[in-house]
């Protein structure tokens, strides 16, 4: 068995991702054709976890979003502005190859994904995530993510939560 260790950076246009596969047909398509158009239209930004052989072991993608007030349970929109959203980070396909899966590293990503909001420049109130399936939406609830009124398969994280919950790992 491989050692886990793992850097996770930014995705350069002059890595290879070819070979990636993480199971799922619709993400690999996306990160091995469209991630690099998205990353220089501005669309996203991609991360990847990297094993210290070389592999690429997952990727997650970062872009800016908005979450609506009315999503949000009362208790958490007495305490913010009477605008009609808020701003959010949307987590918007997070992956792990099956090479590397039970490793723990989908939870490592998703760590990183809320660090890297949280020491971003610009404000977000909470991270956004749409579950792909009732097994996403589990990662993610497990996590501590809830999700909105309006949609289940949408879930959210108060950043200040999200903050919290790294602070004590």
């Amino acid at each position: 068995m491989k050692s886990s260790k793992f850097f996770i950076t930014a995705l350069e246009s002059s890595v290879d991702r070819s070979d990636f596969d993480c199971g799922v047909e619709p993400l690999n398509r996306y990160f091995t054709t469209q991630v690099g158009q998205d990353i220089k239209r501005r669309i996203t930004s991609c991360f990847i976890a990297t094993h210290s052989d070389g592999d690429i072991a997952g990727f997650y993608t970062l872009a800016a979003a908005s979450i609506a007030l009315k999503d949000l349970p009362s208790n958490l929109t007495k305490k913010l502005p009477r605008y009609p959203s808020v701003p959010a980070v949307r987590l918007g396909r997070l992956a792990v190859s099956v090479s590397y899966r039970g490793r723990g590293l989908g939870a490592a990503l998703l760590a990183d994904a809320l660090t890297r909001s949280l020491q971003a420049d610009i404000a977000a109130y909470a991270m956004l995530v749409n579950a792909k399936d009732e097994t996403a939406a589990k990662f993610y609830e497990h996590h501590g993510f809830m999700a909105t009124k309006e949609d289940p398969d949408i879930l959210y994280l108060p950043l200040a939560t999200a903050k919290q919950i790294l602070s004590k790992q």
